[in-house]
This record gives C-alpha cells, structure tokens and sequence, in this order.
C-alpha cells in the first residue's frame, strides 16, 4: 500500500496543487484545513507524512505539531509564509523533521518528503507495520486482521503483541526462542518454554481472526512470521 501524506493546509489552491503532485507522484493524500481536523485525521488514518502549515485556523501548526510529537513519530514537514530563522529553530525543536517556505516549488515538496520518508523507513520510525493481512499499530499498541470487508482487533496480552511486533519487522525471518526472549519477554519471565505457550496463545489468536497459517515453526530454531 503506497504511503499516505495528510495535507494540513487552509488555503484551498495550494491544497490542490500539493494533493495534485503528491497524487502524481504515486502517493495516496488526504486534506484538512484546519488543525483540528487535521488531529482527528490523524487519529483515524495514522498517515506515513504530514505536511503541515503553520497558521491553520482552530488549531495553529505549532500545537499540532506539538500533539504530534506526543502522540509518536509521524514525519512532519512544516509548509509556512513564515522565513524567520527563530520560526525554523522553533519548528525543529519541536519535532519537525524538515521545514518548506511559501512560495515554494511543489516538485521540491513531494522530493523533500519522499527523503523524510526514506529517511524515517530505514530509522525505523514507521509506526505502523503491515504483513499479509496483519497490520501492526506500534503507537497506539494495537493489531488487528485486515478482511475485505473490515478488519478483526487483535486482543492480544503485552508479551503477545511485543512478539507479534517484533518479528513483524522482519517478516519470513526464522527467530530462535533465545532472541525472543530477550527483545519480548520480561527478565523474570525467560524459559524457552514459556516462550512457547505465549506463541501458541498468538497463533491461536491470528489463525481464529482469519489469519491463518502466518506463524509457523522452524524446527531446531524457533519461529517464523510470514505472509500467506
């Protein structure tokens, strides 16, 4: 699924013309034109980018970018009228991960968001993992089983969704109980045993959500998530 940018921006034509590049360019968008909408959208649709204007109506860019920062690592670049260097300085020291002033090239804005993207994909900091039909939150802690017309919640313990999240960020990898068990599991919590009832517990729960066949064994070394 390609990334979703949300567009925070009052101004209906420079609106229309990022959604226009950022469309063109391969990327899905979505619109708000004031901060809190942008927030609710936020909220909804966890988008991959935001680019964010500073004088928004309601809600200003500097509290939205500040709620974002709470809510997690979104990549937000900040689009403004403003040039101010004590404006720029306030942008990135809270949080913003690059910063464009009007007028500016919309070329320039789609290649400057594609390098936020590439730069918060290799960091790591994509809050929201996909394989198959699983869909991991790791913001908001939550996983769910994407269906065609829906999707199922996962209603999974903590240790449960640390594994889950944990081998989701290298799908198809074989990973030894050892491994697990320091990345997932609490320091008083570590037989290899134990480490097998809690992924029998999220199998069991990803194949009766629909997701059936995703965890399997790899004998003689421990387990292994992938996409069927």
């Amino acid at each position: 699924m390609n990334e979703l940018i949300l567009v925070a921006e009052d101004e209906p034509e420079i609106a229309k013309i990022l959604d226009a590049y950022l469309v063109r360019e391969g990327f899905r968008t979505v619109s708000a034109a004031d901060g809190q909408i942008a927030l609710d959208q936020h909220s909804i649709l966890r988008p991959d980018l935001v680019l964010l204007d500073i004088k928004l109506p309601r809600v200003d860019g500097w509290e939205v970018l500040s709620e974002l920062r709470r809510r997690g690592e979104t990549p937000v670049i900040m689009i403004t009228a403003l040039d101010q260097d004590i404006d720029r300085l306030q942008g990135l020291r809270l949080g913003a991960d690059d910063y464009v002033v009007k007028p500016f090239n919309p070329a320039e804005v789609v290649a400057r968001a594609k390098a936020v993207l590439r730069r918060s994909s290799r960091a790591g900091n994509r809050s929201i993992l996909r394989i198959g039909k699983v869909e991991v939150d790791l913001d908001s802690h939550l996983a769910k089983v994407l269906m065609e017309d829906g999707s199922i919640p996962l209603q999974l313990t903590l240790t449960e969704f640390r594994l889950l999240a944990h081998m989701a960020k290298a799908p198809m990898r074989a990973f030894g109980r050892s491994e697990l068990i320091d990345a997932c599991l609490p320091g008083g919590d570590a037989l290899e045993r134990t480490v097998d009832s809690h992924i029998s517990n999220l199998r069991r729960k990803l194949d009766n959500a629909g997701a059936t066949g995703m965890m399997s064994v790899v004998r003689g070394i421990g387990y292994r998530l992938a996409s069927v």
